[in-house]
């Protein structure tokens, strides 16, 4: 009897000791570990994978990981291999990550962007991004759920949810929403279901989640990261990027996809010689000496958060910096919706181009296909709500239209020339500083999201970086602040970000509460 007390005993230590090395670990705490001989990547993905048993499919249920995949552990234990005989490729050597069920992967697992209708459609090749981190040793651990079609496709759509995934559930409270359309990159890396994931943004599909989840999000110059081999929405606006508890892990991620891809030509927009080491430059005092205007609207949050920004404000003076009142962003997006029109456009445009990569085999062929399948598909695919952006994308003609090249060039005016470089450089600072959403919402199958407000579309339609980092909570429910500024300029927004990181230790591990209880 003794005997069987102490090896359950030691069983239960050791489970603990795996639960605790998990929690809240960051790239750096766990390549020590690994580098001290202490952890194995495969015992590390044995741990997360365990972790999505435990929270993800069991417990909570958050819903967070769509698909596993099956080559995870045998990846591992390659990358262990190559460590025990000297070999190691950098920092992500021997990391798990998560993808956005987006983002193209040519092995076991499928690519559906959510979709029963893509089901069985493989990618004849990985994305870009994809391709780098495997040279960079990570292991790919699955893949996430997400908002169906990175929710470009119903008027009263409910983030987090997919036909084939179902719906995502927020770790802070499980019956609110993680937003999108990111969401399950968002609620797993937030719950410690893996150390760092990959989302992708049109407009606000990175911060978004990330503020709603208690993250760090980089929503990256489009150009920085490749976007060949993710599924589109908008060639002006789209990239893909970081979400990870801290800074410094979102900027390794961020240096480990970034690259010049002879296949997607924006990519070679870059400036001559701009340095992507990023996490190099995050160093103490990012903050003294810096000019940041506060931009306060019109961004539909609730006025109950503005205490949040002040004391967010204040830190960021404590730390050194110059607090310039700019007030509102012109409201650009009017009945007649430039950005909506753009995005119809290049909808259309890019989804068919990208679904011509998938080969004869597959019955998905256009954007036409999409739409019919649902139809005939209606009890899984249009219960709670319909495909009427789809629809408005079809009817668009091509890209030469002088309706698209009129819409694209009011964009531009209003969130470049006359927006962001405008005010930066009338105002004299070094970047822009916003809340990044309201609070998450409450799910409803019925009615669709309950959008709270963000602050995500100017940066987005510009196509200029910036980045989220967690600035407090409203009743537990976590509040993110903006750095953002003109393109190229990760650097600087994620030294300013690191260092509002380091002085107000803002995130808070989730308790994956039922609900927020009414006071």
């Amino acid at each position: 009897m003794k005997i069987r007390l102490l090896l359950l005993f030691c069983l239960i230590l050791m489970t603990v000791r795996a639960e605790t090395r998990l929690m809240e670990a960051t790239i750096a705490d766990l390549q020590a570990q690994m580098a001290s001989g202490k952890l194995t990547s495969a015992a590390l993905t044995t741990g997360y994978l365990q972790r999505i048993a435990e929270i993800d499919k069991a417990g909570p249920k958050l819903n967070a990981v769509i698909e596993l995949n099956p080559d995870a552990l045998a990846i591992a234990r390659q990358m262990d291999d190559e460590r025990k005989a000297g070999k190691v490729r950098g920092p992500l050597h021997g990391i798990p990550v998560l993808l956005k069920d987006n983002i193209a992967t040519a092995d076991k697992m499928e690519t559906t962007a959510g979709s029963l209708a893509l089901v069985g459609a493989k990618p004849p090749h990985d994305a870009a991004l994809v391709t780098q981190l495997r040279a960079a040793g990570a292991v790919i651990l699955g893949k996430t759920n997400l908002s169906e079609w990175a929710n470009f496709r119903g008027k009263k759509s409910i983030s987090g949810w997919s036909g084939r995934g179902g719906q995502t559930h927020n770790p802070y409270a499980l019956d609110r929403n993680t937003s999108g359309s990111s969401s399950g990159s968002a609620a797993a890396v937030a719950a410690n279901l893996c150390v760092v994931a990959v989302g992708s943004e049109t407009d606000g599909s990175i911060v978004s989640p990330a503020s709603i989840c208690g993250l760090v999000g980089i929503k990256p110059t489009v150009g920085l990261v490749s976007r060949t081999g993710i599924i589109p929405i908008s060639a002006s606006q789209d990239t893909a990027g970081p979400m990870a508890r801290t800074v410094r892990d979102a900027a390794l991620l961020l240096e480990a996809i970034a690259a010049v891809d002879p296949h997607d030509a924006i990519t070679s927009s870059r400036p001559a010689g701009l340095v992507t080491a990023y996490a190099a430059g995050l160093k103490p005092g990012g903050l003294k000496g810096a000019r940041l205007g506060v931009i306060r609207g019109p961004f539909g949050m609730d006025a109950r958060l503005t205490p949040l920004l002040e004391v967010a404000l204040e830190k960021m003076k404590m730390a050194g910096a110059e607090i310039v009142e700019i007030g509102e962003f012109k409201d650009f997006s009017k009945a007649d919706d430039p950005e909506l029109e753009v995005l119809f456009y290049e909808y259309k445009d890019g989804l068919n181009a990208y679904l011509t990569t998938l080969g004869p085999a597959s019955p998905i062929k256009s954007l036409t296909d999409i739409i019919a399948f649902n139809r005939a598909h209606a009890a899984q695919e249009l219960r709670d709500f319909g495909q009427e952006l789809m629809e408005q994308a079809q009817a668009k003609g091509p890209l030469t239209e002088q309706a698209y090249l009129d819409a694209r060039a009011t964009c531009l005016k209003a969130t470049r020339t006359e927006g962001i470089d405008a005010l930066l450089a009338n105002h004299k600072v070094d970047a822009l500083v916003s809340l990044t959403n309201g609070i998450a919402w409450l799910i409803d199958p019925v009615a669709g999201d309950a959008y709270t407000g963000g602050s995500s579309s100017p940066a987005a339609v510009a196509g200029y970086p910036s980045v989220t980092v967690p600035a407090g909570a409203y009743r537990g429910l976590p509040v993110g602040i903006s750095f953002y500024g003109t393109a190229w300029t990760e650097a600087k927004l994620l030294a300013l970000a690191a260092d509002f990181e380091a002085v107000t230790h803002a995130r808070r591990e989730p308790a994956f509460l039922p609900t927020i209880e009414a006071k």
